[in-house]
Parts: C-alpha cells; structure tokens; sequence
C-alpha cells in the first residue's frame, strides 16, 4: 500500500508498506541534477553528493561508515540528470539508526575544506576512469552533441577544469538555492508504517523554510548529426540516438515495447542479427532515456572498424522495418511479457520500491499501480509501435556518435543524418 502526506512547508512524503520484506529502505530526493547547473559549475550536484558522506557535526566519515556496517547497512547516494537522491538500507528492525543517520548527513554535513580537496581528486580520477572506459565514454561523447547547448549536454561529473575550479563557498550557496523544501521528496518502502516516516521526516526537516531558487529550464530539442571522437582503440563504439519521449509521454508504452524488441535482451532483433547472425559485436543494446520533456532511443555497438558500416546498416534497416510492418504478433507479446515481467523482478526489494515511489511522485504527481502499468503495456497496439518507430526515422533529429579509429572511406557512407 502506497501512502502519501505533505508537511506544512513543503516537503513531499510518499511510502509503500512490504509487510514480508525483511529490511526498510529510506531515500531522500532532491529534485536538482546536472540539467540545472550552470556551464561553470558543470558538476557540482555530483561533488556536493560526495561531499555530504564526508563528516557531519557529530560523526566524521569513518564513524558514518561504521554506523552503517554496524548492522550490515548500506548507505549511499547517487546523481542523475534530473535527481539526486541518498539513501539507506537497513533491516526493518534499524529502521532508527537508518534514519537519523541518513538525516545528519543530509542536513548537518560540514563540508569541511581538507575533505573537499581530498574528494576533489576522487572525482578528478572518477572522470579519467571514465574517459578510460570507452563503453562508457561514448555516451558522453553523444550527450555532448546531441543536446550541444543545453544542460542536459553536460557529464554528471563535471569537467576537470569546472570541477577543479569549486570552492566551499559554491556548496553552501548551492544548497542554500537548491536544497529547500519544495524539491525534496522522502520516499520509504518496507516493512515500516507510513506514520513512523512522516514522524521522522517532520522531527528532521520539518523546520526547513523557503523556496528553491527559480532555474530557468529551457526546453531540450536533440540535435542530429555524425558525431566522432578519434581514439585508438582495437573496437570502434557506436551510440546511436533517435528522437525519443518525455518521461510522461503517453507514447512511452510503445516506446519501451520497440525498445525491447530492438535490443532488450538475446532474442531482440538486432542481438539475434548482430552478434548471434553475424558475429559483428559481442554488445548490442537499447535503451530510453526519458527526461522531464524530451528523450531519446538509444543504441549502443561495439565492433571492428572493418564492421561499423555493416552494424549501422543493420540498426537501421531494422527500425526501417518495423516502420513498415510492425512488430509480428508473437514478437510484440513476447516484448509485452518480458516488460512486465522485467518491472516485477526488479520490484522484490524495498529499495527498488522506494525508488519507484519516488520517480512516480517526481514526474507524475501520483502513484501508477504495477496493474495500471501492465494494463497500459497489454493495451499499446501495433500500430503506436509502428507510429513510434516512424518517428525515429526523422533524419533532422537522429543521431551517431562514434568513437575509435575509423577510415574516412568509411565514414563517408556510414551515416546520412546531419
């Protein structure tokens, strides 16, 4: 049962009750990420997230960590685009210690000015890590272009020289702008009562005042074009991306199902013809990436030089494919059970639910049952696939990023768009 209460000033307070689970998992959401960042601080919500786990007024970061392994917890964070979030999993019974810990750090960190700089150089080796991981790496090349202009271009984690260039004073007057009532979200789910958590949150934060500063929030538009990156590595990696949906879309039933026939999984078309048929890639995937007003489908491939072409023909003639015919019936049912299936799986923990709660407060406002959704995805016809697919055809509006050492006889003719 989904539970939901909002205190005086502000604060948003949602939870679901798991009378079988065996542990209760706390989050709390700040509605702030990297797109509402300026180009010169490009990072600092993902630095700012480090930093609160860095000692608080009544424990240093080694007394957090203990506190938390003490009872075989997990306490942590991470940074998106739209969110941040911290959170903490704990057995039911460490439901107080769970949260008055996570609490302290979110409100009483010290932000102390030694341990900015040694997490500095964490964050620094973090981005040189992920220039490193070129499967990684080509999805940053692709935001950089694709959304070129707008926030939603930037890394999570900053640049070198926007993180190397943030003070203490940036993070105070960062959360003092940012972390104020009306963007926070405190989300549970468990084996708790919606009345302890209202209880805790009011006794923690119920004193928080104010408004978040006003973000001006331009509207995001892909931009399509070939984009590439020359590194020498044995593969080339492909990033494809095509105008998707929002992440409220009524479109997004249909997109997930194309999603998943196109590569969610071994049985996806362009699994089954990529790697299983031809033996070009050993990864082939897709993916949607949903944001408050735009997104897009995305397609991830790993080859050989020798190979792209052939790869990006493949991708290609298969949404081609699908815009003519569809989806074939056992493959569209198929594609339907394994969503459904995949949503259920991933919901047998307490911290997969809060998570769930939470994104369901942040964009929709309301809590979607798992039956409203599965009766969402069996009533998505072929034909919204088809118009779906459609779309993604659009050459003003798709786009590839490639990354390694390409030919340019190659090049030439590997992309038309842009």
């Amino acid at each position: 049962m989904v539970e939901r209460s909002q205190l005086a000033n502000g604060i948003r307070v949602v939870s679901e009750r798991m009378d079988d689970a065996p542990s209760v998992t706390l989050g709390i959401w700040v509605e702030n990420g990297s797109r509402f960042e300026q180009r010169d601080q490009a990072g600092i919500s993902h630095f700012l997230e480090h930093l609160l786990f860095k000692g608080t007024e009544r424990r240093s970061a080694a007394q957090i960590a203990e506190q938390i392994d003490s009872v075989g917890g997990v306490l942590n964070a991470f940074t998106g685009k739209e969110c941040t979030c911290y959170y903490a999993r704990v057995l039911a019974e460490d439901f107080d210690l769970a949260s008055e810990l996570l609490a302290d750090i979110f409100l009483n960190s010290v932000l102390d000015p030694e341990e900015i700089e040694r997490e500095r150089g964490v964050i620094l080796q973090e981005i040189s890590q992920g220039e490193d991981t070129p499967d990684e790496f080509i999805h940053d090349v692709f935001n950089l272009n694709y959304w070129r202009g707008h926030p939603l271009s930037y890394p999570i984690c900053g640049s070198a020289q926007t993180v190397g260039a943030l003070q203490r004073e940036d993070f105070v007057e960062f959360v003092s702008a940012r972390y104020r009532p009306d963007r926070l979200v405190f989300t549970a789910a468990g084996n708790l009562r919606h009345e302890d958590v209202v209880r805790w949150v009011e006794s923690t934060c119920g004193e928080l005042a104010g408004r978040s500063a006003a973000v001006e929030e331009a509207p995001a538009s892909g931009q399509g074009g070939l984009f590439r990156v020359d590194k020498q590595l044995e593969q080339v990696h492909l990033c494809f991306g095509m105008e998707g949906v929002s992440q409220a879309s009524d479109a997004r039933f249909a997109a997930y199902l194309l999603s998943t026939a196109l590569g969610g999984g071994m049985s996806s078309r362009l699994f089954q013809e990529i790697r299983e048929k031809r033996g070009r890639a050993y990864s082939v995937y897709s993916f949607l990436s949903c944001y408050r007003d735009s997104g897009y489908l995305g397609i991830y491939a790993g080859t050989s030089p020798e190979w792209a072409q052939e790869v990006v023909e493949v991708v290609t003639d298969e949404i081609a494919a699908v815009a003519r015919a569809g989806l074939r019936d056992d493959e569209l049912e198929r594609a339907k059970k394994q969503l459904k299936g995949g949503m259920l799986l991933g919901l047998e923990t307490s911290d997969s639910r809060m998570t769930r709660v939470a994104k369901n407060e942040i964009y929709f406002g309301r809590h979607f049952s798992i039956d409203e959704v599965a009766q969402r995805i069996d009533d998505t016809t072929n034909d919204e696939v088809i118009a779906f697919a459609e779309k993604l055809g659009r050459q003003e509006t798709s786009a590839l990023a490639i990354l390694g050492s390409l030919d340019t006889g190659i090049e030439a003719g590997i992309w038309n768009g842009g």
